[in-house]
């Protein structure tokens, strides 16, 4: 290597500038962040001055310019992230499979320091074509955004190129609406009488007497239920994941301190575990199993374990396509329209939950305490709903006792 001051053809080299007999050009210098001695080549001098400004503007602006750093790829980068935040072991599984599936290749192999707006919006315009909701997309966006702040706060990059990504991609979430009053009844009444599933009569009423989530319903144990104090204690939740010991139930905190709550019993929700229990008698279901150190399940499946998650929607999806099979034939007789039962979910009965209390005008504060809302805004959305029905209901009460001359 040549260490002239001059190049082949007799032009000034800066200090740290040298010219090679290979015909490249190299630049050595510090970074002072690291004090490592790093070494840039180029085909020509031009390109190697161009190389040394930018250089010059990361040091200027505490840019890392460590090599290593420079081929740092998001999904390094991700890696680097989690080991940095503390998360419940389910959380953190989710974050992981969610990152394998859905980023890992598609935007994961990209240099940090070379990822653009541009990439990030293509990643989440790909996956809204590909029919994703926003909530998904917005999830991701949750665990690329922070990552690469981090790297803004280690002057990896000067701006994070996820900023401001997110805009509208994604199929918008169908509107969560509640049963009326008088379908939640007609429900209730089908169930009852059906031979096939009354046997979820006293299940479904503890789901709309309590409000409690999918998870909390099935990770239910006697000893959270005190019917001397008509009290449900809520501080557990059963899942059904992959935490690296393969699919299996396991039990999990709930995500926020919120979901940590007392919640009293009315008279019916009583009855309705009272109910349970003399099924669980007489169907047998009382097997000793143990998750967790936690047994005593309430709601059970035949093989005396716990219900499954996507059981509990199943078993509503199921009674709905029932009770709306019998509705159409009776309609058929009584020569009028059916009046059919919308699609029903765990979530839709939780929300329904919710409507009653807030229609009865419970105390707002009280009812985000009961529903373990971590914030009020979605407690009010759903108290602001019932209130402008209300009153929507009150003016066309009103107009209607106006006489029309």
């Amino acid at each position: 290597m040549a260490n002239s001051r001059k190049d082949h053809k007799g032009r000034k080299l800066r200090e740290g500038e040298s010219w090679r007999k290979d015909g490249r050009y190299s630049y050595r210098y510090t970074d002072i962040r690291s004090g490592k001695r790093l070494t840039v080549y180029a085909r020509d001098l031009p390109e190697l001055r161009e190389k040394e400004k930018q250089i010059a503007k990361d040091l200027e602006d505490n840019i890392l310019t460590d090599g290593a750093i420079k081929k740092l790829t998001l999904n390094k980068l991700f890696e680097r992230y989690m080991s940095t935040r503390e998360l419940k072991e389910s959380t953190r599984a989710n974050y992981l499979k969610t990152w394998e599936n859905r980023v890992k290749d598609e935007i994961g192999n990209i240099k940090v320091v070379q990822i653009l707006p541009s990439h990030i919006k293509s990643f989440y315009s790909k996956l809204s074509k590909a029919g994703y909701a926003y909530s998904t997309i917005k999830f991701i966006n949750n665990m690329i955004y922070p990552a690469l702040e981090m790297a803004v706060d280690d002057d990896i990059i000067r701006k994070n190129p996820a900023k401001f990504s997110i805009s509208d991609y994604g199929r918008q979430a169908e509107e969560r609406i509640a049963l009326t009053v008088l379908q939640q009844e007609k429900m209730l009444e089908f169930v009852k009488n059906n031979q096939v599933y009354n046997t979820y009569y006293p299940m479904l009423r503890v789901m709309l007497g309590t409000g409690v989530r999918c998870g909390e319903l099935i990770g239910l144990t006697w000893e959270d239920v005190d019917v001397r104090t008509k009290a449900v204690s809520i501080d557990h939740q059963l899942i059904y994941k992959d935490l690296g010991d393969g699919y299996k139930f396991h039990i999990s905190t709930p995500k926020t301190d919120s979901g940590i709550r007392t919640i009293p019993m009315t008279s019916d929700v009583q009855r309705a575990f009272e109910e349970q229990k003399k099924l669980n008698f007489m169907l047998q279901k009382g097997k000793d199993v143990e998750i967790d150190g936690y047994k005593g399940f309430i709601f059970m499946a035949k093989s005396g374990r716990p219900l499954m998650p996507n059981a509990i929607n199943n078993i509503l999806y199921n009674i709905v396509d029932a009770y709306n099979k019998k509705e159409v034939q009776i309609a058929k007789t009584e020569h009028r329209n059916a009046e059919l039962l919308p699609k029903v979910s765990a979530h839709i009965m939780r929300h329904t939950a919710c409507t009653r209390m807030a229609e009865k005008r419970m105390d707002v504060k009280v009812l985000q305490y009961i529903m373990g809302h971590a914030h009020i805004d979605v407690t009010m959305d759903v108290y602001n709903h019932v209130s402008e029905m209300s009153r929507i209901e009150s003016e066309i009460t009103r107009l209607e006792n106006v006489a029309i001359s």
